[in-house]
């Protein structure tokens, strides 16, 4: 396992519903990590801290469209239209045609599961999450802004992707409206003026139980 993979397994692990099993995990990742990176290990550290409803209130607090913080990869690009179906079935092939069968209640493009996948397959893991680099990065900087601890797992996740991270919402937008993907090409644009298409339906929120 390279270390990339590492931080990827842990970092699926980390941005999932906080549970029980988490800190039963606890010292297997810590000890895989070996303390680097930072933010990802700090951000274990402060679940090690934190009571589980304390910090399952937070995930559902922090992951909130409303607030231009999503774990869904396609909502970046796409919004709540109807090309994100074609999305999320492209997402779902490009699992199975790398040999893993996507089975959960969550949707494909859930960033949990795309950084599982990034660490199993790792070429074209990569490939995905370099696709939807922008959004990582307009994430990464919307969770800083925020204050929570998870700004290291995601800085954590966008340092085993290619080149600098974007400093600043600027540079990610400009990140973003470098063209889309080849597969996208020549659909219809989302009109004039539109620079990310921000839904106006939030996800359904989670509470901790």
């Amino acid at each position: 396992m390279t270390t990339d993979t590492v931080v990827r397994m842990a970092a699926a692990r980390c941005l999932s519903y906080p549970d029980e099993r988490l800190y039963e995990e606890l010292p297997l990742l810590l000890r895989a990590l070996g303390g680097s990176p930072a933010g990802l290990t700090d951000f274990l550290d402060h679940v090690e801290r934190t009571p589980l409803l304390e910090l399952a209130a937070h995930y559902t607090d922090t992951f909130d469209t409303r607030n231009r913080r999503c774990l869904y990869l396609t909502w970046w690009t796409d919004g709540d239209t109807r090309r994100r179906g074609l999305s999320l079935v492209r997402i779902k092939r490009t699992y199975r045609e790398h040999g893993l069968e996507f089975d959960s209640d969550e949707l494909p493009d859930f960033l949990p599961a795309a950084l599982e996948f990034a660490a199993l397959r790792q070429e074209p893991g990569t490939a995905l999450l370099q696709e939807h680099r922008a959004g990582l990065e307009l994430l990464r900087l919307a969770l800083a802004d925020s204050g929570t601890p998870y700004t290291g797992v995601l800085e954590a996740v966008c340092g085993t992707l290619p080149g600098p991270s974007p400093r600043t919402k600027e540079e990610a937008k400009a990140l973003a409206r470098s063209g889309p993907p080849c597969e996208l090409v020549g659909l219809e644009p989302l009109g004039p003026g539109v620079e990310l298409p921000w839904p106006t339906v939030p996800r359904a929120e989670r509470t901790p139980v």
